[in-house]
């Protein structure tokens, strides 16, 4: 099974690399974009053995306490059956 996680700024949050990616696909001429907000993006591999109830527990665990600052970030997250 694999976790994929999302990591973002809050929206509350002032993000400055999303603002210059943003500043410099305008002075590119890419259209049609009103924002851009960057964050961190990461797949967990877990053990066959954890049930789904078990590995989502764990995954939001290790989200909220090791891959974000709750101050200013936020997370998501999804399992999904390894092939």
């Amino acid at each position: 099974m694999k976790a994929h996680v999302h990591v973002t700024l809050k929206s509350t949050v002032l993000d400055p690399q999303g603002q210059a990616i943003f500043n410099a696909l305008k002075k590119m001429q890419y259209g049609g974009i009103e924002s851009i907000r960057q964050g961190k993006y990461f797949v967990i591999t877990l053990d066959d053995a954890l049930d789904a109830e078990t590995a989502r527990q764990e995954v939001e665990r290790i989200a909220r306490e090791v891959l974000t600052n709750p101050v200013i970030e936020e997370f998501r997250f999804h399992l999904e059956d390894a092939d």
